[in-house]
């Protein structure tokens, strides 16, 4: 008998020891409640991620127990996601983490290849667009607001002590405009610093975690998902490659602010033909940079077919380090001193924000006409939008990068100058984008107005499908209601493509109109409309003021809730659920996203499978609740074919289907589901009607029912019963451990699992491909 890691191997003729690895879900679990048990211990892992057993069970490999019944083992991965209070900093990189879903929506398209690398350029363009917002509207405020408008006028500048050293009143050396330019772009510098390190510390400890090193077998098919691919959760090359051009995008930003502003001055009438001359080189070297900036970024994507360990460190160390020197270029050059230059007006940032804007629109379109192109490849009914899902996604996170740059221009000139009108205040688009937000929220109102009317309706119906499946107990009408309730209320979470549609449509139409309305009138809207009719006129004003007022107060809470987030433990746990749905995918779209932490959660569970079977013959069960079920699924399409086959999985709660099918249809479409079914020895799926989250997974043919369970009572018992004295609660997406039917269902995949003990064979069951019982 060899031996392995975790203890002997199985002897011939033994049915071998069984393991449940148990996987928590969103919120995150303790190892105490998992393994309902108040003394446990750390099999492997660190204060990160860790697998726990029952102290009792801790070297149950070699000590005599009754194998009949697994060891149950609790892999814990909420800390990679809410951990220390570093983590309330990634609510700034939210429009970041948006666009990078966009990435992975794509619709399913074998053969098209083309496609779908156009497909992935056009995002990780819209990405570029928003790490230029962001650093934009650092310039807006540093630069722009501040040191340009504030600073420049005494009247401002008299009213912030703090500003007194760069009034030109003071007349000290700071005073002068390029001076004071040179000395605000510390802000966007230092924020662009930022971005950088949090992207460096995470990618050192996500992308840096490697899988099992394996080579794709020859009769293994990775077409149906590139989640069974080696170098799928290793993207450690490609997040290298876009720090290094995002950074240096952010850098150019600052130095085109600073740069060009002092430039413009300089090929006016009377401007020294010396300065007017290092302008125009300093304006070509910005250029050379944003065309090697965009090379980069369209020269690679991701390379999944194998672990590339390569990290390309020239580019990667010398790209940021070039636009760095450029920004020093660029403060000596505007800190030169210029007779005649004054601050006066603002800083063109209308054309800066109105060319992003424009440029983001154009990026969307093109991406839906690409989607569409690739969805009619093989269309799939279930999938979110018909194949729009990742363009309007992108649409969203655009719109979340406006409102951000627009909140926090807005907040910071009422700050400066609250209602004085001293100093000309943001970009007129940045206020015609605020002035959008109230006609959006009255779309917003009126669909969800339907929705609810939409869920009263089924909710009613819901009624009539209750009181049948309790015919034997007393009706009770408050119970059967809540029963109701719960059930249609479950629903919404399917009309989170209708939602997500109008959305992301009506913004696009809004944002284009304040596009237009900004770059005609240059005004902002209430002057513009102030010749129109009165009506008009009224809704311009009033739109105008509320939403400069409603874009001031959603800055205000995301700051405060940030701030509550980096000291409040529970707070960081509610945006921890946020991450752990939102970072599941790597990083491939943009690299200052918040890490994925399913590069170091589906090795780490890689690991642990391959490593236990190896070592001990034994029987395992992959239990997954909620996201802990993705995380399983995608820990098995990791596994050799051969591994996969002594594996079976357990989900519930699981949106795998529902959500991840939907919205993700190239790599959790039915296609992949189906191979995940047909590679494992058997799989069982559970859900209930109540649960907003888990549904089924619905495999088509004869692999439906075998995966999917009927869906399960809840609650378990509608009145009061001999086993239920009091009434039991409705669970919907939680404790499913509670149900019997979790415990039945497990020891069948474990009967499956034993080769001298077949299962029990439920009629119309049959055998897989392979000749093994399926379920």
């Amino acid at each position: 008998m060899s031996e392995g890691a975790d203890g002997p191997a199985q002897k011939p003729g033994e049915p071998g020891i069984a393991l449940e690895l148990l996987v928590h879900g969103v919120g995150g679990a303790t190892p105490e409640k998992m393994l309902d048990d108040p003394r446990t211990v750390r099999i492997t892992g660190d204060d990160t991620a860790a697998v726990f057993r029952r102290a009792d069970d801790a070297d149950a490999e070699t000590s005599p127990r009754d194998r009949d019944e697994p060891v149950p083992e609790a892999y814990v991965w909420s800390n990679l996601t809410s951990g220390n209070s570093a983590r309330a900093l990634w609510l700034l990189l939210l429009p970041f983490m948006v666009v990078n879903l966009a990435h992975w929506m794509r619709p399913r398209a074998r053969g098209r290849d083309r496609t779908v690398r156009l497909y992935g350029l056009l995002v990780r363009l819209a990405g570029l667009t928003l790490t230029v917002l962001l650093v934009a509207a650092a310039c807006e405020v540093a630069l722009d607001l501040t040191a340009w408008q504030c600073a420049g006028r005494s009247a401002c500048a008299e009213r912030h002590s703090w500003l007194g050293f760069l009034s030109p009143a003071a007349g000290g050396w700071w005073s002068l405009p390029g001076r004071r330019l040179a000395l605000a772009a510390l802000v966007p510098t230092a924020l662009t610093g930022l971005l950088w390190y949090l992207s460096r510390r995470t990618w050192s400890a996500y992308e840096s975690q490697q899988p099992i090193v394996r080579t794709v077998e020859p009769d293994e098919d990775t077409s149906r998902t590139a989640l069974g691919r080696p170098g799928f959760w290793y993207g450690r090359r490609l997040v290298a490659r876009l720090r290094a051009a995002h950074t240096a995008a952010g850098l150019l930003t600052v130095a085109a602010a600073v740069g060009t502003s002092a430039a413009r001055f300089d090929r006016g009438p009377g401007g020294p033909a010396l300065l007017d001359t290092l302008g125009w080189l300093l304006v070509g070297a910005l250029v050379a940079g944003a065309i090697a900036v965009l090379w980069v970024i369209c020269r690679r994507g991701r390379s999944e077919n194998r672990l590339d360990q390569e990290l390309d460190e020239h580019l990667v160390r010398r790209l940021p380090l070039a636009a760095l020197v450029l920004l020093v270029l660029a403060l000596v050059y505007a800190g030169w001193e210029r007779q005649g230059w004054e601050s006066d007006g603002r800083l063109p940032g209308d054309a800066t924000f109105g060319g992003i804007a424009l440029l983001q629109g154009l990026l969307v379109i093109v991406l839906a006409v690409v989607a569409h192109l690739l969805y009619r490849t093989h269309p799939d009914p279930r999938a979110a939008m018909r194949g729009f899902g990742g363009p309007a996604v992108a649409m969203l996170a655009c719109a979340l990068g406006g409102v951000m740059s627009g909140g926090l221009s807005q907040r910071v000139a009422d700050w400066l100058d609250g209602t004085r009108a001293s100093i000309p205040g943001p970009p007129v688009l940045l206020t015609w984008q605020s002035s959008v937000i109230p006609p959006l929220l009255v779309v917003l109102l009126v669909l969800c107005g339907a929705l609810a009317w939409r869920t009263w309706r089924l909710c009613r119906a819901e009624l009539r499908a209750v009181r049948p499946d309790h015919p034997d107990d007393p009706q009770d009408r408050t119970r059967t209601r809540r029963i109701a309730n719960t059930r249609a209320m479950s629903t919404l979470t399917d009309r989170a493509p209708l939602l997500v549609a109008v959305i992301s449509t009506t913004t696009l139409l809004l944002g284009a109109g304040a596009l237009v309305g900004a770059m005609v009138s240059d005004k902002v809207p209430s002057k513009a409309t102030g010749s129109t009719h009165p009506f008009l006129h009224g809704a311009a004003e009033t739109a105008q003021a509320l939403g400069s007022w409603l874009i001031s107060l959603g800055f205000i809470l995301f700051v405060t809730w940030g701030r509550r987030a980096y000291k409040d433990a529970s707070a960081r746990r509610t945006i921890g659920i946020l991450w752990d749905v939102g970072t599941f995918w790597p990083r491939a779209a943009h690299p200052f996203a918040p890490p994925c932490y399913a590069e170091r959660a589906v090795p780490d569970l890689t690991w642990r499978i391959a490593t236990w079977t190896r070592a001990t013959g034994g029987r395992l069960v992959i239990s997954g609740h909620s996201q802990g079920s993705v995380l399983a699924a995608a820990a098995a399409w990791q596994l050799t074919p051969s591994a996969r086959k002594r594996v079976a999985l357990l989900t519930y709660g699981s949106p795998l289907e529902r959500l991840y099918g939907r919205w993700f249809p190239a790599h959790f479409g039915p296609a992949a589901l189906s191979s995940l079914h047909h590679d494992v020895d058997c799989w069982r799926n559970l859900y209930r009607l109540t649960d907003p989250i888990g549904g089924p997974v619905r495999l088509a043919g004869d692999c439906g029912p075998e995966v999917d369970r009927d869906a399960l009572e809840d609650p378990l018992a509608y009145g009061r019963t001999a086993t239920h004295p009091l009434p039991a609660p409705i669970l919907g997406h939680s404790d499913y451990q509670a149900d019997p039917a979790f415990a039945e269902e497990r020891e069948r995949l474990l009967a499956r699992l034993r080769p001298e003990l077949p299962g029990p064979r439920r009629k119309g069951e049959g055998q897989g491909e392979s000749g093994r019982s399926s379920a």
